[in-house]
């Protein structure tokens, strides 16, 4: 993988701006699968961190962190957020929400600020990384500096 300048893409200029250390890799192809992101990466799928975005509502939606291929449990989300229907966000909508095309998703730099759930599965690692904002490029952070960076993140229980 290939080292970009800090500022290189919207998430990295998100962290720079909140003084949080990292790092940013490109990927030398396309990414297709969650196992090459993390063998490209020098890592195990587990501290490969998904933002999955749900539409809660007309122009309301939440972020979930997930680590590796865990799943949410809808069931728990849908509980935890006391929404008896909600749906993962379209290509449209988290274009929309977020600025970032599927895959580039994170909880920085976002247009307007949303809800960030991250489930404890993302803190088993002391390293992990996650979308930059740009295709094929991540961003690596050491997980104690994500959760400063993130500040009000609530911390559950959200997948199965």
């Amino acid at each position: 993988m290939e080292a970009l300048p800090d500022a290189a893409t919207p998430v990295g200029r998100a962290l720079m701006a909140l003084g949080v250390p990292f790092r940013t890799l490109r990927h030398p192809g396309p990414v297709r699968s969650l196992e090459q992101a993390a063998q490209e990466r020098g890592q195990r799928p587990g501290q490969v961190v998904r933002s999955i975005v749900f539409r809660l509502a007309q122009d309301a939606y939440a972020m979930v962190l997930v680590a590796g291929s865990a799943q949410i449990a809808w069931p728990a989300l849908r509980a935890y957020l006391g929404q008896s229907r909600l749906t993962t966000a379209t290509e449209a909508e988290l274009l929309a929400a977020t600025g970032y095309a599927r895959g580039a998703v994170a909880p920085f730099g976002l247009p307007t600020p949303m809800r960030i759930l991250m489930d404890r599965s993302v803190l088993a690692e002391d390293e992990v990384s996650m979308g930059s904002g740009a295709a094929g490029t991540t961003i690596v952070l050491r997980t104690a500096d994500l959760l400063k960076a993130l500040g009000t993140a609530e911390i559950g229980d959200f997948v199965g």
